[in-house]
C-alpha cells in the first residue's frame, strides 16, 4: 500500500487543488494513469498513479487545496478499499499540532481563573471604592479582618518592585478602568492621599484622551467588505503568483528604452503573405511577425538572450520566446521555444495553440517554462505605448503598442505612414543601456524591413 501525495507541478507552485477525481476508489489502476486533475498556480495539470493497483482512499474532495507532499489518495491491492468519505480519512494531527491544540487549551483556561479572579477582586473593590481610597491614608493601621500586603510586598523582590509599587500607587478598580481604556498608566497623576491615583485621576485622562481623539482629523474610511458598495473577490493561484513574481520584479534595477517603428512595408507584407497563404488555411498576424523579429534580434545580440545569476550571467545558447496572453484567470507566458529557427506559419500556428491552452487552463508545465526573453503586445487593444514588468529570471521583455496612421513629411510631401512604438524593459544588472538600444536598433531596422523576417 502506498500513498499518493501532492506532486510539485511547477517551480512556483506551493500547493495544489484537487480539481477533479478520474478515478473512484475501487477502481484498478494502472502505473501512469490519471487519477485526478489538479488545478496549480500556472493550469489544470495530470495527477498520475506512480504504481499499479487498486485506488482504495481517496483523502480529499474535489476543491480541496493540498499542500505539496500531503497524501490525497491512497492505492493498495484493495483490501483496504473504503467508501467513507475523504474527511474521515484525512490524516490525523501530528504530536506537535496535539501538542499546540492542548497548550491553547490550557492557556485559555489560566485565561478564564485569571479574568474570574480579577472581575472577583474588581467587584469587592467596587463596593466601596471611595471610602477604601479615603481610609487608606499612610500610616493608618489596616481595618481588621484585611491582609497587611506591605511585608509581603517589600520582600523576595526587594526595592525594585517597592519603587514600582510608590510610584503606582492605585487601586485594582483605578488599574483595570485605565487598562480597558488604553490609558498610559505611567501617564496619570495621583489628586489621592500621598499622590494616590485615584478613580476620578483615570476618569479624567479618559475625558482628556476623547477630546484630542475629537480634535484630531478623521483617518479615511475603507469600505467594508460587508457594506453593500464592496466586493471581495479571492485571489486565484494563478493572481498569487502573479503578485509574488511582479512584486520580485519591482526589486530588480532596470530601465526603459522606446523606439518608433515605420510598419507601413510589414503591414503590407502581412496582407500579401495572407493573401497568399489563405488556400492553404494559414494566417499569420502581426504579432507572429514582431516574435520572429525578436527571435533574429537575439540571435544577433547574444547577450540580450541572457538572464542575470547572482555573481555570473546565463548566456542562453536557444531563443524561446514568452508571449504574454490574458486570460480570465490571469496573466500567462507560454512560451514558443526555438522562435529562431521556426518558419513564421509555425510560430503562428504555435501561438494560437498556447493561447487557446493558456485560456482552457490546460497549459502544461514544459509549454510555460525555459523562456529567454518575453514580448507583451497591447496594440489589438488600442493602446499606443506601455511599459512592460520583467518576467524574472528573463533579462528583458519588450512592450508593443498599436499600429497607427501618423502625418509625415517624405519628399517634400506630407503622407500618411503608419508608426507603433516598442519599450523595451531591460534589467540592468545583465544588460548595459548600450547594449539594449543595439538590440533594439536592430529590432526597429529588421522590422522595417521585414523581408529579413521571411528569409
Amino acid at each position: 500500500m502506498s500513498e499518493v501525495t501532492m506532486p510539485r507541478l511547477s517551480d512556483t507552485m506551493e500547493e495544489g487543488e484537487l480539481a477533479r477525481w478520474l478515478k473512484n476508489v475501487g477502481d484498478q489502476v494502472e502505473k501512469g494513469d490519471v487519477i485526478a486533475e489538479i488545478e496549480t498556480d500556472k493550469a489544470t495539470m495530470d495527477l498520475e498513479a506512480f504504481e499499479s493497483g487498486v485506488l482504495e482512499k481517496q483523502l480529499v474532495e474535489e476543491g480541496t487545496v493540498v499542500p505539496i507532499g500531503q497524501a490525497v489518495a491512497v492505492i493498495g491491492d484493495g483490501s483496504g478499499s473504503s467508501d467513507a468519505k475523504p474527511e474521515a480519512d484525512a490524516p490525523a494531527e501530528d504530536a506537535e499540532e496535539q501538542k499546540d491544540t492542548a497548550a491553547q487549551e490550557d492557556t485559555a483556561a489560566q485565561e478564564d481563573t485569571v479574568a474570574a479572579a480579577a472581575e472577583s477582586e474588581t467587584a469587592s473593590d467596587e463596593l466601596d471604592e471611595d471610602d477604601l481610597e479615603e481610609s487608606e491614608e499612610p500610616g493608618q493601621p489596616a481595618e481588621s479582618g484585611q491582609a497587611e500586603a506591605a511585608p509581603a510586598a517589600s520582600s523576595g523582590t526587594g526595592g525594585e518592585a517597592s519603587a514600582g509599587a510608590d510610584k503606582l500607587r492605585m487601586s485594582p478598580l483605578a488599574r483595570k478602568l485605565a487598562r480597558d481604556n488604553e490609558i498610559d498608566l505611567d501617564s496619570l497623576s495621583g489628586t489621592g492621599p500621598d499622590g494616590r491615583i485615584i478613580r476620578a485621576d483615570v476618569e479624567a485622562a479618559i475625558e482628556g484622551k476623547g477630546a484630542k481623539q475629537a480634535d484630531s482629523p478623521a483617518a479615511p474610511k475603507t469600505p467594508a467588505a460587508d457594506d453593500g458598495d464592496s466586493e471581495v473577490i479571492p485571489l486565484n493561484r494563478i493572481r498569487k503568483v502573479t503578485a509574488k513574481r511582479l512584486t520580485e520584479s519591482q526589486s530588480v534595477p532596470h530601465f526603459f528604452l522606446t523606439n518608433v517603428v515605420d510598419v507601413d512595408k510589414l503591414v503590407a507584407l502581412r496582407a500579401d503573405v495572407n493573401r497568399g497563404l489563405a488556400e492553404q488555411g494559414v494566417k499569420v498576424s502581426l504579432n507572429d511577425f514582431i516574435i520572429k523579429a525578436v527571435a533574429i534580434a537575439l540571435r544577433l545580440h547574444p547577450e540580450a538572450n541572457a538572464s542575470f545569476n547572482g555573481d555570473s550571467i546565463l548566456q542562453h545558447h536557444r531563443v524561446n520566446v514568452g508571449v504574454a496572453v490574458a486570460t480570465d484567470a490571469g496573466l500567462l507566458v507560454p512560451v514558443v521555444t526555438d522562435a529562431d529557427r521556426k518558419s513564421l506559419s509555425e510560430i503562428g500556428a504555435n501561438v494560437v495553440e498556447l493561447a487557446g491552452l493558456a485560456r482552457d487552463g490546460k497549459l502544461k508545465l514544459d509549454q510555460m517554462s525555459g523562456g529567454t526573453f518575453s514580448v507583451s503586445n497591447l496594440g489589438m487593444f488600442g493602446i499606443d505605448e506601455f511599459t512592460a514588468m520583467l518576467n524574472p529570471p528573463e533579462a528583458g521583455i519588450l512592450a508593443v503598442g498599436a499600429a497607427s496612421p501618423v502625418p509625415m513629411l517624405r519628399d517634400g510631401e506630407l503622407v500618411e505612414v503608419q508608426k507603433m512604438k516598442i519599450t523595451l524593459t531591460v534589467d540592468h544588472r545583465a544588460m548595459d543601456g548600450a547594449t539594449g538600444a543595439a538590440f533594439l536598433r536592430d529590432l526597429k531596422g529588421i522590422l522595417e524591413e521585414p523581408l529579413r523576417i521571411l528569409v
